[in-house]
């Protein structure tokens, strides 16, 4: 909601707040799926909402982007064939192409009305988007993992809204079924995973419970910052077919021949160990 000049979510479950104050609004449009707003900020640049919650800023999505690429691409062996499902801004699909050892990308949203509002708002999320690698699908996400090809993928991101709505289905035990088939040995899948801060006993946990009940062997959540995602702290969690996603390729995560604003080998590194209120929660 807006209040005066001001974007302003609640989070009631959490009993808080965030707000970006705003120059204007520049657009909305009610798609098949959900509405989707455009604002202009006086600090974080353009602001894209979806149902009212806050989706990407210009000034720092890189924090999620980066995370939700980097740490599964460089704890795989040696990543080929990369499946997002949502990530409808192209901010992953970009981050996901800066590795050269991609051979395909393929970004699965099935709102398209979100890539059209980034490649307007956010035109330096799309520059991959025309990369002969990537393959842009506007359809059912989870329809299109329980229709694909066993061991034919590498690496599955799960770039999703809230756990609620068309993104509900993306959390479930079923869903992961579906990934762990698609994946080949070795393979990984990510998903976004809340705040660690108030969804580690819930939300987070059951993420790890789902997962090894589909079959994956090692789980991992990595935190990380996030201002304008609710407690200012966000999370990846990740799932291994066969290998451990605690450990990575330092060398070559070190040693990577392309620029990031926060990822880096000693980011992942840090992000592995988890604090203790965490290990508590998830048992």
């Amino acid at each position: 909601m807006t209040e005066s000049r001001w974007f302003i979510e609640h989070f009631d479950s959490a009993g808080t707040a965030f707000g970006l104050r705003l120059t204007k609004k520049l657009e909305q449009v009610q798609t098949a799926y959900q509405h989707i707003e455009m604002w202009e900020t006086d600090t974080f640049g353009y602001l894209m909402t979806i149902d009212g919650c806050t989706m990407v800023t210009s000034r720092d999505n890189f924090l999620y982007h980066e995370m939700m690429s980097h740490p599964a691409l460089f704890a795989h062996a040696d990543p080929k064939r990369v499946v997002i499902i949502g990530g409808g801004d192209c901010g992953t699909l970009r981050e996901v192409l800066r590795h050269p050892g991609v051979e395909k990308a393929t970004q699965i949203d099935i709102d398209e009305m979100v890539t059209r509002m980034s490649e307007k708002y956010f035109p330096e999320l799309c520059e991959s988007n025309n990369d002969p690698r990537a393959e842009l699908l506007f359809i059912d996400g989870v329809k299109w993992m329980q229709e694909c090809e066993a061991g034919s993928v590498d690496i599955i991101i799960v770039d999703s809204t809230d756990p609620v709505g068309p993104a509900e289905g993306l959390f479930k035990a079923d869903f992961f079924r579906d990934c762990h088939r698609v994946l080949r040995d070795g393979g990984i899948i990510v998903q976004q995973s809340e705040s660690p801060l108030l969804h580690a006993d819930t939300i987070i946990k059951d993420l790890h419970a789902n997962m090894r009940e589909a079959g994956f062997t090692s789980t991992q959540t990595l935190p990380f910052p996030q201002p304008v995602y609710p407690s200012g702290w966000w999370s990846c969690t990740m799932a291994g077919k066969g290998c451990d996603v605690g450990s990575f390729r330092r060398d070559a995560s070190a040693g990577k021949t392309f620029e990031t604003q926060y990822y880096t080998a000693g980011i992942h590194e840090g992000a592995l160990q988890l604090p203790p209120f965490m290990k508590k929660a998830l048992g």
